[in-house]
């Protein structure tokens, strides 16, 4: 038992054959943990060191400095977030955590922006340009590979290569610096809480500390150990609820970092078009499987999940 391996290279590869004996693989890890490893990807060994050099730059910047663009000041949930902000698990602690997120750069007077203001509009980035460039590199790259990865579920589930692709025109994927700092004392193991995803798919790069867990289904807390070069990708609950719960969105977490140790990963949220209408894909609904969820957008059910996680909203919302 552990956490499946998916060959990127094989996914993409012109030989048939190959390609569709990955894509069973990959359609097995869905349905049966809804994590996996995918390794050989378009990522390159430079990107990822420029993006772990970037976090510790934007990071290690005065807490005045980052917080000029503190995310209280963004509608749409853009810019940093300071430690304590989130916390993931209602029970327990706030995540021990800093973090920093991007998506797609809309003028305010885009008219989706004004239409649906808390999901699209103005980035507030980094005054470092260096570190600016290498989030939009990254972006770039890593959206090409999720790409790649929603075409192979779509035959994996018999369905148009671009059943889910298409649905990227205006989306709302969110690239999520994250800093977790060495834990304040002892008693407070929460780097971050207990959590299923909210969108498709997410392609998490980490760097060589781990603290990623993931719990499989008979309960046991598997270890996500840190593979260089590798994303760890896990289905989120839009996943789930599109495919009738064929493909699970399974729960993990962050142990925080012990004294002296700082852990820096990065999440790639990937989320539809606000306006896409999620119902159960046809393959994976019949007779004595009817549609368990009744259809809704995807940025209904986003947006309805951020106001449930962070305090600021439901301040907002109350």
């Amino acid at each position: 038992m552990g956490i499946p391996l998916i060959d990127y290279s094989k996914l993409t590869s012109p030989d048939k054959a190959e390609r569709a004996k990955e894509i069973q693989f990959l359609d097995t890890a869905c349905r049966e943990i809804g994590f996996f490893y995918l390794i050989n990807t378009d990522i390159d060994k430079a990107l990822i060191k420029r993006m772990m050099t970037a976090a510790k730059r934007f990071f290690d910047a005065p807490l005045e400095e980052k917080l000029k663009i503190d995310i209280k000041n963004s509608i749409n949930h853009r810019g940093y977030g300071p430690v304590g902000e989130e916390q993931l698990d209602e029970v327990n602690k706030a995540d021990w955590k800093e973090t920093f997120d991007m998506a797609l750069d809309l003028p305010s007077d885009h008219p989706l922006a004004v239409k649906y203001p808390k999901m699209y509009g103005r980035n507030q980035n980094p005054s470092d340009p260096v570190v600016l460039e290498t989030l939009h590199d990254y972006y770039v790259t890593a959206f090409g590979v999720a790409q790649q990865l929603l075409r192979a579920m779509a035959e994996a589930l018999d369905l148009e290569a671009d059943f889910f692709g298409r649905c990227f025109k205006d989306h709302v994927t969110v690239l999520r610096m994250i800093h977790y700092p060495p834990r304040p004392a002892d008693s407070h193991d929460n780097g971050a809480g207990a959590h299923t995803d909210y969108g498709c798919v997410t392609l998490l790069l980490q760097d060589d500390i781990g603290g990623l867990e993931v719990k499989h289904r008979n309960g046991e807390w598997l270890k996500a150990t840190p593979m260089e070069g590798a994303l760890v990708v896990n289905i989120g609950d839009l996943m789930q609820r599109w495919t009738n719960d064929e493909y699970i969105s399974t729960a993990h977490r962050v142990q925080a970092s012990a004294a002296g140790v700082h852990r820096y990963s990065f999440p790639f949220f990937v989320e539809p078009d606000y306006e896409t209408t999620v119902a159960c894909v046809p393959t994976c609904q019949s007779a004595t499987k009817p549609a368990k969820y009744q259809p809704i957008y995807s940025g209904d059910w986003i947006q309805s999940r951020f106001d449930a996680t962070y305090a600021y909203r439901e301040k907002e919302t109350a």
